[in-house]
């Protein structure tokens, strides 16, 4: 696999967005038409693909995420674990909409190690309705073994 961080970081504007779905927001992300989001660059992941209801992150564990123990810390897990999750929704948005995380969970099955190498990060919609949405994703190494997996249900709005 080839680990390429994204070149650009910044928060989409109105302007970024406007009159694009947001499965083609995200494409832009994906292909650097499009400026990534600061938390990936800070977390050391990105979006590698996207679809229809899905979404496709890369994250790179490092030593920079140990906890007190010497694993890497769930969070920098629930952290990819959610932009999966919230990508996969972003990606059935249409024209318009927004959404914001109402809830997610997350298990971790085996600890990340900062040798443990690149991960992926799949999240799939399992539900889209007019206000929520519901998403599941998976976190696992290139030989495919599962280290967390997790749910998510967003809100569905209006955007400003």
């Amino acid at each position: 696999m080839n680990f390429t961080m994204p070149e650009r970081f910044g928060a989409l504007t109105s302007e970024d967005i406007a009159g694009l779905t947001g499965l083609e927001q995200l494409q832009r992300i994906a292909d650097g038409r499009l400026s990534a989001p600061p938390i990936s660059r800070t977390f050391r992941y990105y979006l590698d693909s996207v679809a229809e209801g899905k979404a496709v992150f890369v994250g790179r564990p490092s030593e920079d995420f140990l906890n007190p123990l010497g694993t890497v810390h769930g969070g920098w897990a629930a952290t990819l674990l959610d932009s999966a999750l919230a990508c996969a929704v972003h990606a059935t948005l249409g024209i318009g909409e927004s959404y914001t995380t109402l809830e997610f969970k997350v298990n971790c099955v085996r600890p990340i190690l900062p040798d443990t190498g690149d991960l992926t990060c799949t999240g799939t919609i399992v539900h889209r309705g007019r206000t929520t949405a519901t998403s599941e994703a998976s976190l696992v190494d290139e030989a495919g073994k599962l280290f967390a997996h997790g749910t998510e249900t967003c809100l569905i709005f209006p955007a400003r």
